[in-house]
């Protein structure tokens, strides 16, 4: 593969990893913590992104910048819940 779109598919899976967690972070937003609602909102999104993850052709070494691409979705996506709520 060329460098360039090796780079270009990163980028695409990083962003969808981001973008694809900030509705589920909004959610989460609005639910009480540790309930079965609030677990939820944060673990469906992963297999969407794992099996696109494997599907791009990636290994486990892009896993650390892809979990933080989504973690970063799901705390922009309780933020934008909480500052609509004041």
């Amino acid at each position: 593969m060329n460098v360039q779109f090796t780079l270009m598919l990163l980028t695409l899976l990083t962003a969808f990893a981001l973008v694809f967690n900030l509705p589920f972070g909004y959610l989460r937003g609005g639910t009480k913590k540790f309930t079965f609602l609030w677990f939820l909102y944060i673990h469906l999104p992963i297999p969407f992104v794992i099996a696109l993850r494997l599907l791009s052709g990636f290994g486990f070494k892009v896993v650390p910048l892809v979990l933080i691409a989504s973690i970063i979705g799901q705390v922009v996506g309780a933020r934008i819940y909480n500052f609509k709520t004041l």
